[in-house]
């Protein structure tokens, strides 16, 4: 489901060093290495991949299908697709996503909502569980 389409391409950067204060939205790819002082939503309906960098920090709420952190959010993080935490991301809010890759070192505060693939944000919505089956 998440290898067979390719990624969109990075075309916006918020370069390290750079402050912005308000609610943003992008299409395709973004990457952050600034600050962000609201909330980043993409509005892309061909998938979109959200960069948030070791240096980058994020106080807001962030909207995308594909998100990569190793940098520091404060606030929601919805990943409509994947959500991949590398080894220094940090995340002081709830988080709800349809698969999920966290590796070593990387912190959530905050509650984890797995949603079901295609879907919205139900309340009622709960993961698939496959029982393995042991063959003799």
């Amino acid at each position: 489901m998440f290898g067979k389409k390719a990624q969109p391409p990075i075309k916006s950067l918020i370069a390290q060093g750079t402050h912005i204060d308000g609610n943003m939205k992008f299409n395709e790819g973004l990457r952050v290495d600034g600050e962000v002082y609201g909330d980043i939503t993409a509005t892309s309906d061909e998938g979109s991949l959200l960069v948030i960098s070791e240096a980058a920090v994020v106080q807001g709420g962030i909207v995308a299908d594909h998100v990569i952190i190793n940098g520091t959010v404060r606030g929601p993080v919805h990943a409509r697709e994947l959500l991949e935490l590398q080894p220094r991301a940090k995340i002081e809010g709830d988080v709800s996503y349809v698969a999920l890759e966290m590796h070593q070192g990387a912190t959530i505060c905050g509650s984890l909502k797995p949603l079901m693939a295609g879907e919205g944000s139900s309340e009622d919505e709960k993961p698939l569980l496959k029982l393995a089956t042991k063959n003799a």
